[in-house]
């Protein structure tokens, strides 16, 4: 989403047709492919010419020609940031319907801090936390038939009720084998591919729920207390402290930053030693990522005759 702006006016088939090639593109580089399906970014291009223009509509066009080659009547897009884009996306899919997963923040926080793929500070992760809930409820408040929220905490204490009321709410059959995750060959196989994914093809142990006491200091707790309290209210968590830390200012988020960073870098010389298959697959992304923002910043100061000459 970053590099989006660097397309210019997606009306132009010259730049629409290349943001098709490097969503392709990313999927060709990402960890986890779906199997047995290959996409040719011509023919989605040619399929999608006629269509409201949008990076949203390839992703779906590929994750829909993705279900239907493996006969599922059912598709999800398990992209956490796409709360941030339901208006566009309700737009382009009528039908279209959110689950909306909501754990305890302090657990949340806790977990993220530790993974390589969001910030390495607490502050900076609470207030991911709080603004995704923000708009998830003000998406469950104008649009309540289409979202369908759950605690991850209900779901722990009674596996079987939370899964039925998901399926109910999607509209498809519940089946008993969706409880026993340990039994899921894509699951071990996930769980071997990154560090990030190891307790994949555990089940949920109800005891982890409060292992953030032991992962976060008094004041983490209290920071994310205050940041998230409204949520926490409104979705029935209990507060442990006053939740008066003081607000971040402009200069402490800074700082935060700094701090993430730094941290960031560490996280990654520190898997590329652990477990280099798992740094190599996510260092693949990463620089294909960059190449395509290279190449789009280049072409963006290229002179007309630089590109009738190319």
């Amino acid at each position: 989403m970053p590099l989006l702006p660097l397309y210019g006016d997606l009306a132009d088939d010259r730049s629409y047709f290349q943001l098709v090639v490097d969503v392709v593109g990313l999927h060709t580089a990402s960890m986890v492919k779906w199997p047995g399906v290959v996409f040719d970014p011509a023919d989605i291009f040619a399929s999608l010419q006629n269509q409201p223009r949008s990076v949203h509509r390839i992703v779906w066009e590929m994750l829909l020609r993705a279900g239907e080659q493996h006969r599922a009547r059912i598709v999800m897009d398990k992209s956490l940031d796409s709360v941030h884009y339901a208006a566009e996306l309700m737009q382009l899919f009528p039908d279209l319907l959110f689950l909306n997963v909501v754990r305890d923040p302090r657990a949340q926080v806790a977990s993220m801090n530790r993974a390589i793929i969001h910030d390495f500070d607490t502050t900076l992760n609470a207030i991911t936390w709080a603004d995704a809930h923000r708009t998830g409820r003000a998406l469950a408040e104008r649009y309540p038939e289409r979202v369908l929220t759950v605690r991850y905490e209900d779901f722990l204490s009674d596996q079987e009720r939370t899964l039925r009321q998901i399926c109910a709410f999607i509209g498809m059959e519940f089946l008993p084998q969706m409880l026993d995750v340990a039994d899921s060959e894509e699951a071990r196989s996930l769980a071997k591919m990154s560090d990030l994914w190891s307790s994949n093809c555990f089940a949920p142990i109800s005891a982890h729920k409060d292992k953030f006491k032991t992962q976060l200091s008094a004041e983490e707790i209290e920071t994310i207390e205050t940041l998230a309290l409204d949520h926490m209210q409104f979705y029935g968590y209990e507060c442990m402290t006053g939740a008066r830390a003081q607000q971040p200012s402009i200069a402490s988020l800074a700082d935060c930053r700094r701090r993430s960073a730094e941290s960031r870098a560490q996280a990654w010389r520190q898997l590329a030693q652990s477990n280099p298959s798992d740094y190599a697959a996510r260092q693949t992304r990463v620089n294909y990522l960059a190449s395509v923002r290279e190449s789009l910043q280049a072409e963006r100061h290229q002179t007309p005759s630089d590109i009738a000459m190319g």
